[in-house]
C-alpha cells in the first residue's frame, strides 16, 4: 500500500499533531506501507506567518522509513500584523452566510502562507498514493492541496482535522478553525478523523456526514517516553522544589502565561515550585518572561527544543504535568504523563474534558484563571498520596499504541472498501 501524509510539519519536531502522524506513519512503514511525507519548510512554528523565522533547509529526507518531503511556504509581501488582521476578520465572518463566502474565503487564504501547486508535489508521478491522508483544518490550504492532488489520482481523501474548540460556545478559537470554507473541505472529504466525541459530535452538528465521521483518538508507545532518569533532569536544571513540566508550544492560547504567573503566586505564598516549559517558545511568551521581574523568573525553566531522552528525563522528575491549554483537540502530553505516572492538569476547554475526568485522574481549570491554577498546583505537590491515585488511574487509560493505529488502519480499509487484519502490539507496548 501507498501512503502519502501532508501536514504542517513533521519529524524532529515535537508538537503533538506532528507527533500524532509520526507515530502512525512509523507503524505502516514498519508493517511494509511505502509511505512518503509531504510537509513544508517551516522550522519556527511563527515561520508560517512571519518568512523571517527560521526554516528547514533539507529538501528531501527519510527517517524510520518514511519518506519526508518538505514543501517551500510561499509568503505575500504583507506584514505579519496585515496577516493577522485578514485572518481575523476571515474567522469573524464565519458569524454571518452571504453569496460566494466559500469562495472568497478561499481566495482570502492567499494572503497567509500557501504551498506550491499541486503538480510539484511529487517529484515522481508514476508514484500515486492509494489514500492521501492530510491533517489540520487550522492550515487549510494544505488540506485543499491534498484533496485536489487525491482527486487527481483518483484516491481516497482522509482528513484529521485537529479541531480547537476553545473554552465556551462563542469562543474566538473555535471560529479559527471552522470558518466556512474549512467546513467545506471536510464535509468533501471521504473520512474524517476525530480525536474526540466532543469532536466528533461538532463536526457532525456542522455537517459532516456522520458515517464519514470516525472516532479514533490517540494512543502512545509507552516504551518510547517512559524509563527517564528523575535525578539526572533535576540536577541538570538545579531543581530542589516540587516540579510542574509544560510540554508542548510555549504561547498563550496553552496557557504558559498563566503557569507562569501562577509559579510568582505559590512562591510568594511560601510554597516555591519550579515550572519547566519544553517545547518550541513564541516570541509572545520570550518577551512576557523577559519582561517578568527577577523573582518571579527564578523558578521558571525555558527549555525550548528538547532531545528523546531530555523529555523522558522530565516526565521522570516532574511532579504534575499541566497543559491548562484552550486549544487542544485532544492532548497526547495526558498520556505521556499518565504512562509515567504523573497526575496533570488540563483547562475545561476544546476536548480537554473528553480526555481528563476531574478529580479521578486530573484535575480541570478554568482557562486563564490564575488563583485556581495555582490552586490545583498546590493541591497535588503538597498531597503525594492524591497525586499518586489521579496519576495511578490515568495510567489505566492509557491506549496503547498499537490498539489506536488498529482503529486508523480500519478506516484506511473501509474507504478503500477491505478488510484491516488485527496488529500486535510491539515488545514494550501498552499499559
Amino acid at each position: 500500500m501507498r501512503l502519502l501524509h501532508v501536514i504542517q510539519r513533521y519529524y524532529p519536531f515535537q508538537g503533538g499533531s506532528e507527533r500524532y502522524f509520526q507515530a502512525f506513519s512509523e507503524r505502516f512503514a514498519a508493517d511494509g506501507a511505502k509511505v512518503q511525507v509531504l510537509t513544508t519548510d517551516a522550522w519556527d512554528l511563527e515561520y508560517f506567518w512571519d518568512p523571517t523565522k527560521r526554516r528547514v533547509e533539507e529538501v528531501e529526507d527519510c527517517h524510520a522509513g518514511v519518506r519526508i518531503r518538505r514543501l517551500p511556504l510561499r509568503h505575500l509581501p504583507v506584514p505579519r500584523l496585515t496577516h493577522r488582521a485578514i485572518r481575523r476578520l476571515m474567522a469573524e465572518s464565519a458569524r454571518w452566510r452571504f453569496p460566494g463566502q466559500v469562495r472568497l474565503l478561499h481566495a482570502a487564504g492567499r494572503f497567509g502562507p500557501w504551498l506550491p501547486p499541486v503538480s510539484e508535489w511529487l517529484p515522481d508521478w508514476s508514484w500515486r498514493p492509494d489514500v492521501v491522508h492530510s491533517a489540520n483544518v487550522a492550515f487549510e490550504s494544505m488540506i485543499a492541496g491534498a484533496e485536489r492532488l487525491a482527486r487527481t489520482v483518483d484516491a481516497p481523501h482522509l482528513v484529521t482535522p485537529f479541531v480547537h474548540l476553545g473554552e465556551g460556545p462563542s469562543s474566538r478559537v473555535r471560529r479559527y478553525y471552522t470558518m466556512p470554507h474549512q467546513m467545506a473541505l471536510l464535509r468533501r472529504a471521504d473520512g474524517v478523523m476525530a480525536l474526540t466525541t466532543i469532536e466528533a459530535d461538532y463536526l457532525i452538528g456542522r455537517g459532516v456526514a456522520s458515517d464519514r465521521v470516525h472516532v479514533v483518538g490517540a494512543g502512545l508507545d509507552v516504551a518510547a517516553v517512559t524509563g527517564g532518569d528523575a535525578a539526572r533532569a533535576r540536577q541538570r536544571l538545579g531543581i530542589d522544589c516540587p516540579m510542574v513540566l509544560a510540554l508542548g508550544a510555549a504561547a498563550f492560547d496553552k496557557g504558559s502565561f498563566h503557569l507562569a504567573e501562577a509559579a510568582g503566586s505559590l512562591d510568594r505564598a511560601g510554597w516555591p515550585v519550579a515550572v519547566v516549559f519544553a517545547g518550541p517558545v513564541m516570541s509572545e511568551f520570550e518577551r512576557f518572561v523577559a519582561e517578568l521581574p527577577a523573582a518571579a523568573r527564578r523558578n521558571l525553566h525555558v527549555l525550548g527544543f528538547v532531545s528523546d531522552e531530555d523529555k523522558r528525563d522530565l516526565l521522570a522528575a516532574a511532579d504534575v504535568v499541566a497543559l491548562p491549554s484552550r486549544t487542544e483537540s485532544f492532548g497526547i502530553v495526558f498520556l505521556e504523563a499518565w504512562a509515567n505516572g504523573k497526575p496533570v492538569i488540563g483547562a475545561r476547554a476544546g476536548a480537554i474534558p473528553a480526555v481528563v475526568a476531574h478529580e479521578r485522574d486530573g484535575l480541570l481549570v478554568p482557562f486563564g484563571d490564575v488563583a485556581a491554577l495555582a490552586d490545583a498546583i498546590r493541591s497535588l505537590t503538597a498531597d503525594p498520596a492524591l497525586a499518586a491515585r489521579l496519576g495511578a488511574a490515568g495510567r489505566e487509560k492509557v491506549v496503547d499504541e498499537a490498539a489506536w493505529y488498529q482503529r486508523i488502519r480500519e478506516v484506511y480499509a473501509r474507504v478503500l472498501g477491505t478488510t484491516a487484519e488485527p496488529v500486535a502490539a510491539r515488545s514494550g507496548e501498552g499499559r
